[in-house]
């Protein structure tokens, strides 16, 4: 009786396991496409040119809000999404994903196709093992992640710093440890995925919107490693 009731308790659990996980990808798949789709779309000098650029030829302020509203966007549904209900959560991740596609459309002025597909593949790649490393793996990674978001932060504040002091070395040292930080982040989230897809007591809808910020990280993580990869390896167009 006892194992005939464990069995089902285990069975159940791979199921809503697996349902979790189709749902996190779907969501990380349905970004990338809407984010690429745009990205193709809006790649453009004549695009670049008409949005992008002041009548004196500089940067405008709209090149910048397109920048880091994703930021913003990303830090609300990370941070608020018990708060918020399902549709508003979608439509912010929807907003998200297409912000980032249209903020993304530079690298089509600056990289040729062949450099991107290549990068992607390659990223696509690293990701992949990366994140079955971080399903399969019995070594508790909550330490390595906590270091690499450290890591995280100092990258992030010299981007920034960099995108005005446009030092190349520096552009090559945040690139280099991008890749390990990112891939690094797959494994740790990927096991924390894990852990919160086999947990029973949460609601359907709170753990659907809990496979939406995760579909959402897996998302944020690959789009920053593919970035890292192509800024060390991408020719320019």
């Amino acid at each position: 009786m006892n194992e005939n009731l464990n069995q089902q308790s285990g069975t159940y659990t791979k199921e809503i396991s697996r349902e979790f996980f189709k749902n996190v990808y779907a969501y990380m798949f349905g970004a990338l496409i809407i984010s690429g789709v745009l990205a193709s779309y809006c790649g453009t000098p004549e695009f670049f040119t008409n949005y992008f650029t002041t009548s004196a030829g500089g940067i405008s302020p709209l090149f910048y809000v397109v920048m880091f509203s994703p930021l913003a966007l990303g830090l609300i549904i990370q941070s608020a999404y018990m708060k918020l209900s399902y549709a508003t959560l979608l439509g912010l991740f929807v907003a998200y994903s297409a912000l980032m596609g249209v903020s993304l459309s530079v690298i089509f002025l600056v990289y040729d196709l062949p450099t991107l597909a290549s990068t992607f593949f390659v990223s696509a790649g690293a990701f992949a093992g990366m994140a079955i490393l971080g399903y399969t793996t019995k070594t508790d990674l909550s330490k390595m992640g906590s270091m690499l978001y450290m890591v995280f932060i100092g990258i992030f504040i010299a981007g920034i710093v960099n995108m005005f002091m446009r030092n190349s070395m520096m552009d090559f040292i945040i690139s280099v440890l991008g890749v390990f930080v990112f891939t690094g982040l797959t494994a740790y989230h990927m096991q924390q995925l894990k852990n919160i897809s086999k947990e029973t007591s949460i609601s359907s809808l709170d753990r659907q919107k809990l496979s939406l910020v995760g579909g959402l990280t897996l998302y944020i993580l690959f789009v920053n490693l593919f970035l890292s990869l192509l800024r060390l390896v991408g020719g320019r167009d």
